[in-house]
């Protein structure tokens, strides 16, 4: 079974499912859009009425309901359980809902019924992520970055990264984007992009490994430069503080990455700036 293209369905899923992250993009006009597991937007033997709650399903997606769109998709299940966008979407809808198990039953079936299709993986390593399966996230990812340099694979080829994990941390939900090759002039290898409730972005911490702090580095360490190892830092940017919160010397895994942001998310005490509460204003 194959996935089949529909421009105004793909569009909604876009928003849904990687806008966050290319929200983040305009600083370095660089974006994983093309990552994304909704370019496909219909299975090809979908009927009318399942047209129908797809394209209703997509709308509550696109609202932020995806309670309400995850039900449209199990009903097009119940009808068509082999329906392979019907289970994509209700694994978008499930990793919206933080029901990590959830989505990563309804990617695997799709990816069963549509095992050629790279964009299917994108969702699918999104889930095995969020469910704590390393082992199985890895191996997706490996295949990810095999795709993307492979001419076999030219809408992979095109895509910047993909977004790797979705977690929630207390009231914020952070979505990480994992870039194929470092982005901008410090270059990013991952960014961590922190939402408040209302879905708007607060916060951001991004890996870099600059080439300026690379040389320092290579000269202090040749050995593990030699054998392609970096020093990388994590960072944040606002419109008027830089901050550094640690260094990596050597190639850290995401997960020493993710651990930091955790508990850099664990230890506020005070809501991020966006959300700080407005003064008082008294009454006369």
């Amino acid at each position: 079974m194959t996935l089949r293209s529909n421009s105004r369905q793909s569009l909604a899923i876009l928003l849904v499912v990687c806008g966050a992250a290319l929200a983040a993009q305009a600083q370095d006009q660089a974006a994983p859009a093309a990552a994304n597991p909704a370019a496909a937007a219909a299975a090809s033997t979908t009927t009318p009425a399942a047209d129908t709650e797809l394209d209703e399903g997509l709308q509550y997606l696109k609202a932020n309901q995806p309670e309400k769109a995850l039900a449209d998709f199990q009903r097009v299940l119940q009808r068509d359980p082999d329906n392979a966008t019907a289970n994509l979407l209700a694994a978008t809808s499930a990793l919206n809902l933080y029901m990590a198990d959830v989505a990563v039953n309804y990617a695997e079936k799709a990816r069963q019924l549509a095992p050629n299709d790279w964009r299917v993986d994108t969702t699918l390593v999104t889930a095995y992520a969020a469910a704590g399966k390393t082992q199985q996230r890895d191996a997706v990812r490996a295949k990810l970055v095999a795709l993307h340099s492979s001419p076999n694979a030219p809408d992979a080829m095109k895509a910047n990264g993909f977004l790797l994990d979705l977690f929630k941390i207390g009231r914020y939900r952070v979505e990480v984007v994992q870039y194929f090759q470092p982005i901008g002039k410090f270059h990013n290898y991952y960014r961590f992009l922190v939402r408040n409730q209302g879905g708007r972005r607060v916060w951001e911490y991004d890996l870099q490994s600059d080439d300026f702090t690379q040389k320092s580095w290579a000269e202090a360490h040749p050995q593990e430069a030699a054998s392609g190892g970096r020093q990388y830092s994590l960072e944040s940017d606002t419109a008027d503080t830089h901050t550094e919160y640690r260094l990596f010397s050597g190639n850290p895994t995401y997960d020493d990455v993710r651990a930091v942001v955790v508990r850099l998310l664990q230890e506020r005490t005070t809501p991020f700036p966006a959300e700080a509460p407005k003064p008082a204003v008294a009454v006369q």
